[in-house]
C-alpha cells in the first residue's frame, strides 16, 4: 500500500522549496534591504559584507522569521483540528475561547496595572509580563473548558460552551478598558494587532517547547481523527474512544493556540484560512497527509504576510493581524462563491 505523504511527494517537495524561498526573502525585506546572497553566507561562514546586516539577521530578522513559522503551522494544525472534531467548516484554533482567555490576563495585567501596584505596572510592559498573563489567562479558560468536556456529551455544546467563554472574557475586557487610562488602552491596542517581532532566543525556546508537545499530541491521535470525520457514532463503531480523542485534541488545540497567542497576540484567519486552502492541493482527507500539508503551508502563508507587513524599503510596520484578516477573508469568500460548499 502507498505511503499517504508519499503519494502526493512532488506536492510536498514544491511546498518545502517554496517554503525556503519564502524564508530567505523574508528575512531580506525590511527598512534595510539584505542581498540573498548575504544572508546564507551569514547562516554558513559568517562572513557578511557590512557587520551591521548580520546583526540584524541573528538578532531580528531570524528570529521573527522561525517565529513566523511556529504561528503560521501551530495555528494552521489548530483549525484543522477543530474543523475535524467539530466538523464545522468554519471552526478555527479561537472558538474554544483560548485565545479570549489570553486576551483577558494581558488586559487585567496592562489595563489593571495602575490597581496592582508600581511592580506590576512595570512588568506590564514586558514580552515576559504579557507573555505570562497571557498563559494564565488561557490556562483557566482550558481548564474550565476540559471541566465542561467531562460533563458534556455532546461535541457541538462544548463548541458553544468556548463561545459563550470567549463573549464573557470580552464583556470583562470591555469593562477594564471603560476605566483605563488612554495610555494603556493604547498598550493593550498595540498588544492586540498581533507581533512576530521583539522575541528573543530564550522566548523562541519556550514557544518551541510548548509547540513540539501540541505538536507530539497529534500525531498520537491522527487515526482517530479520520474516523471522527465520519461522525461520533462510526467512530465508536470503529474502536476508537471518542472522549479521549476530544480531550487530547482539545488540550493539544489549547496548548497551540494559547501559547502563540501568549507571545505573538491573537492572530486572525490563519487558523480558519489555511485548511481550507490546503485541501485544493491535496484532495484527501487523511489526517497523515493533511497534518503536515496544512503545517508547511501555514508556515509559507505567515511568511508571505509577514513580509508584505514590512512595508519593503520603509521603517513602518503594519499590524501583522490586519495583514492576515485581508488575507483570509476574501479567501473564505471566494471558496464559498466558488464551491458553493466548504468540505470539511
Amino acid at each position: 500500500m502507498v505511503s499517504p505523504i508519499k503519494s502526493y511527494k512532488n506536492t510536498f517537495v514544491i511546498l518545502f522549496i517554496t517554503l525556503i524561498i519564502i524564508f530567505l526573502i523574508n528575512i531580506s525585506l525590511g527598512s534595510v534591504y539584505i542581498p540573498l546572497k548575504q544572508i546564507i553566507l551569514s547562516f554558513f561562514d559568517g562572513n557578511v559584507e557590512k557587520e551591521a546586516w548580520k546583526s540584524i539577521i541573528l538578532h531580528y530578522r531570524l528570529p521573527k522569521a522561525i517565529t513566523a513559522i511556529i504561528v503560521g503551522s501551530g495555528l494552521s494544525i489548530s483549525g484543522l483540528l477543530m474543523q475535524t472534531l467539530f466538523r464545522n467548516p468554519l471552526a478555527g484554533p479561537f472558538v474554544l475561547g483560548i485565545s479570549s482567555g489570553a486576551s483577558l490576563g494581558v488586559a487585567i495585567l496592562i489595563l489593571g496595572a495602575s490597581f496592582l501596584g508600581a511592580n506590576i505596572t512595570s512588568y506590564a510592559f514586558t514580552n515576559w509580563g504579557q507573555a505570562t498573563a497571557a498563559s494564565i489567562g488561557a490556562f483557566l479558560v482550558l481548564s474550565a473548558v476540559i471541566l465542561a468536556a467531562l460533563k458534556v456529551r455532546n461535541t457541538m455544546s462544548i463548541l458553544i460552551i468556548g463561545l459563550m467563554f470567549g463573549s464573557l472574557t470580552s464583556a470583562v475586557i470591555s469593562v477594564l478598558a471603560y476605566f483605563s487610562s488612554a495610555n494603556q488602552l493604547q498598550q493593550y491596542l498595540f498588544w492586540s494587532f498581533g507581533s512576530l517581532g521583539n522575541l528573543s532566543w530564550k522566548e523562541i525556546l519556550a514557544l518551541l517547547i510548548v509547540y513540539f508537545i501540541g505538536i507530539v499530541l497529534v500525531v498520537l491521535i491522527i487515526k482517530p481523527l479520520n474516523s471522527l470525520l465520519l461522525g461520533e457514532n462510526y467512530a465508536k463503531s470503529m474502536g476508537v474512544n471518542v472522549k479521549r480523542t476530544r480531550n487530547i485534541t482539545l488540550i493539544a488545540t489549547s496548548l497551540l493556540t494559547g501559547v502563540i497567542t501568549a507571545f505573538s497576540g491573537p492572530i486572525a484567519f490563519i487558523g480558519l484560512a489555511v485548511p481550507h486552502l490546503t485541501k485544493l492541493l491535496f484532495t484527501t482527507s487523511n489526517h497523515k497527509t493533511l497534518l503536515p500539508a496544512v503545517a508547511v503551508s501555514g508556515a509559507i502563508i505567515m511568511l508571505i504576510c509577514d513580509s508584505i507587513s514590512q512595508l519593503p524599503s520603509s521603517e513602518y510596520t503594519l499590524p501583522i493581524n490586519a495583514i492576515t484578516s485581508l488575507f483570509g477573508a476574501p479567501i473564505i469568500i471566494w471558496l464559498l462563491v466558488r464551491k458553493r460548499k466548504i468540505n470539511y
